[in-house]
């Protein structure tokens, strides 16, 4: 080959395709041969055909990020693990603005960002960079896991119970009692 694919953007090619392959030619000289995809909905992209900056976009593909995370700690891998889940809507890009965010900010305030959108059940991009740029006090103000039982303890009242009633007021319950006839 010649010159790189992807110079010859906007350029008159011509193509040649079989039933397994493609050749495109630039002035009856070969540029790039392809093996064709069978399935419908697949590619087979060279990745030295791609510019520069896209081919370093493919390299930090989703082990790369789930790695990197790793390295900020837990809760940054667990919400990149989360954004890559999805196998149907591959959210590399957002997995990897993550990670980029750890050049701006210390990797502890990053990994509380992602610790505090996880509380929140909102484990997006978006959401750690504003945690991060707009509400950095969010980050430092404890937050306490919610109880699945709504009173643990003691019942929780606008006042207490003592207030409502009078000492001197018999209780309603030993009045029915004593006026109960006995058998």
């Amino acid at each position: 080959m010649y010159s790189a694919p992807f110079t010859l953007i906007g350029r008159r090619l011509w193509l040649r395709a079989t039933d397994t392959s493609m050749s495109i030619f630039e002035d009856y000289r070969l540029v790039a041969q392809h093996l064709r995809a069978t399935v419908p909905g697949t590619r087979r992209t060279v990745r030295e055909h791609l510019p520069p900056e896209a081919q370093a976009y493919f390299l930090r593909d989703r082990h790369w990020c789930v790695a990197e995370a790793a390295k900020i700690g837990p809760a940054c891998a667990e919400l990149v693990d989360t954004l890559l889940a999805d196998r149907i809507v591959e959210r590399l890009r957002a997995a990897q603005g993550v990670r980029r965010l750890a050049e701006r900010f210390e990797p502890a305030r990053l990994e509380a960002a992602c610790r505090r959108a996880l509380e929140h059940d909102s484990p997006h991009y978006r959401t750690v960079k504003t945690l991060l740029v707009h509400r950095p006090a969010w980050l430092t103000a404890s937050t306490a896991a919610p109880s699945t039982e709504p009173y643990v303890g003691t019942a929780r009242f606008a006042r207490p119970a003592h207030h409502r009633f009078h000492p001197e007021t018999p209780s309603l319950a030993l009045d029915l009692f004593v006026a109960i006839p006995s058998p």
